[in-house]
């Protein structure tokens, strides 16, 4: 496990634990320990969210971006520590656990994967494919960029920040790149929260790889270098075992965090009304929110 690499993902709260008595609530309506942002690995979470804009902002000029988007993670990769550290640490990988030589291209899918896919090409020396979500593609080269067209059966290395359920190589990259007669026969990426991505993964023929995974081994290295506090990781590692357990647990000790919540108004109570809609940790999902204030 690569400590450098899990100091730059706490420090910069591309991996972020909650207080003990505050778990964090989710888009879904389940709470749980900890968020992961691989995107601040860029340097910090305002400069994420600012290549982030520039993305949004660019993107529609989809022959033109490619040269932007290199440009501004160039100059971040020749200026951040953090974010060097990361792609240099990204293409080390690459280099000691794949055959670079059988690599034609490497792709970054829209948008996140952009953070990292561009430098690691780069490093590599290999032409960027920049897929976007609606399947198209453009080839990105010697400082040049132009529809992508067909491929010729080459060999394909996606770059990405993160793997959950595979859900955007299934539904959009790998098409993209076999729609153009490619083959997608790689997947690196920063982080696998091990929730089945690399199945899916390995279902489509391509070989699954992460630099680290969401698992007790980081939030206890977290533990011994200071990171988190020993009841933060007790709470991680019980949610890691068994999330739903854990979770209903938690609600069960912390009758008011429920209560707190809907009563807050904004994002918060409407994801604690997702909660009890869905019937998540046991709620029924006609239960009241006024019964529980």
């Amino acid at each position: 496990m690569n400590n450098q690499l899990i100091g730059y993902l706490f420090d910069t709260n591309a991996i972020r634990v909650c207080p003990k008595d505050k778990p964090f609530w989710y888009t879904s309506g389940k709470i749980g320990p900890y968020y992961v942002n691989t995107h601040f690995l860029y340097g910090s979470e305002a400069k994420a969210n600012e290549f982030l804009a520039d993305i949004d902002r660019l993107k529609e000029d989809k022959t033109g971006c490619s040269k932007e988007f290199y440009r501004i993670s160039r100059a971040s990769y020749d200026s951040d520590p953090v974010y060097k550290g990361t792609i240099d640490t990204l293409a080390g990988y690459i280099k000691e656990h794949l055959n670079v030589e059988e690599i034609d291209y490497v792709s970054g899918g829209e948008r996140r994967d952009w953070f990292f896919s561009f430098l690691v090409a780069d490093l590599l020396d290999k032409p960027h494919i920049t897929l976007f979500k609606d399947l198209s593609a453009v080839v990105w080269q010697n400082g040049q960029a132009e529809s992508a067209e067909d491929l010729s059966g080459a060999r394909v290395l996606h770059v990405a920040d993160l793997i959950t359920t595979a859900s955007s190589y299934e539904r959009a990259w790998v098409p993209a790149i076999r729609q153009l007669n490619g083959f997608m026969c790689w997947s690196v990426v920063v982080v696998d929260r091990l929730q089945g991505g690399a199945e899916v993964l390995r279902k489509l023929n391509v070989e699954s790889h992460a630099l680290v995974e969401i698992s007790s081994g980081i939030f206890e290295k977290a533990g011994e270098k200071g990171y988190i506090d020993h009841d933060q990781l007790a709470l991680v590692l019980d949610y890691i075992e068994n999330p739903e357990e854990s979770m209903t647990g938690f609600l069960k000790e912390h009758p008011d965090f429920l209560k707190e919540a809907l009563n807050s108004g904004g994002k918060t109570a409407e994801r604690a009304k997702l909660l009890i809609k869905g019937g998540f940790y046991g709620f029924s999902g006609e239960a009241s929110p006024a019964k529980l204030c």
